[in-house]
């Protein structure tokens, strides 16, 4: 089972709190045009693709491509704003063999239960020298990411996250071997007052599995600095692609 459920409060959450503007999403776009050669009748596979975002923005970048989203939570699905998005999870995806050109996984590989079997079912759906391009916060690197600033208590979940090394291990099983890996800066938010001012805990996992006082905490610690800070809030995720 995944580590929440995303029912529609987590879903509402999400689609307020965690889309990055154009802004935001510049880096990302750069670093994934990187990895895909986009072509016309190329197929995309957005896995966990949550409420569509990056559907959307992989639709705008490559509009010869034909993007398709797979959500386990039908209230994410619900609130999906690209179409299509279709039911299934990365153990068992509803896709044929060899049908996919390119697979993103966006804040979601500590949703898996058994990084193996997800490894094997994308190696079956993948076309052969295709690329899996991983987008996550692995255990042991919060360091560049300011959510775990103000809630350092919330770094104890994320070390049950995967790490990098883990992926690797469970993905070379099925034959992926890493071809690139590196944090990707991007402008998570205008400034750490509007963060503070949006910021929604149903959003985000770790914020969810720690206490209900070590959260009141962080908001405190969050406000606090939000006052006398200016400038944006720069954050970077990891990027780890495979083939």
């Amino acid at each position: 089972m995944a580590r929440i459920a995303y029912d529609s409060q987590d879903a509402a959450a999400f689609a307020a709190n965690r889309h990055l503007t154009d802004e935001g999403l510049s880096a990302w776009r750069e670093a994934v045009t990187r990895h895909i050669d986009s072509r016309p009748g190329m197929r995309l596979l957005d896995l966990g693709s949550g409420t569509g975002h990056w559907a959307e923005s992989f639709a705008g970048w490559f509009p010869a491509v034909e993007v398709v989203g797979v959500e386990p939570s039908e209230a994410m699905r619900a609130r999906c704003v690209r179409r299509p998005v279709v039911a299934g999870k990365a153990t068992h995806l509803p896709l044929a063999d060899d049908s996919v050109d390119a697979a993103w996984m966006s804040t979601v590989i500590h949703h898996i239960p058994d990084l193996g079997v997800a490894a094997r079912e994308l190696r079956r759906v993948l076309r052969p020298g295709a690329p899996l391009l991983i987008r996550s916060a692995f255990a042991g690197r919060h360091q560049a990411i300011s959510l775990f600033r103000y809630f350092p208590e919330a770094v104890r979940v994320l070390d049950t996250y995967p790490s990098v090394a883990d992926v690797e291990t469970a993905f070379a099983s099925a034959g992926f071997r890493t071809v690139a890996f590196g944090a990707v800066p991007q402008v998570t938010a205008t400034s750490l007052r509007a963060a503070a001012a949006t910021l929604r805990r149903e959003a985000h996992t770790p914020l969810q599995l720690i206490t209900d006082a070590e959260y009141a905490a962080g908001v405190a610690r969050l406000q606090a600095a939000a006052s006398t800070t200016t400038g944006p809030v720069v954050d970077a995720l990891d990027l780890l692609v495979l083939r």
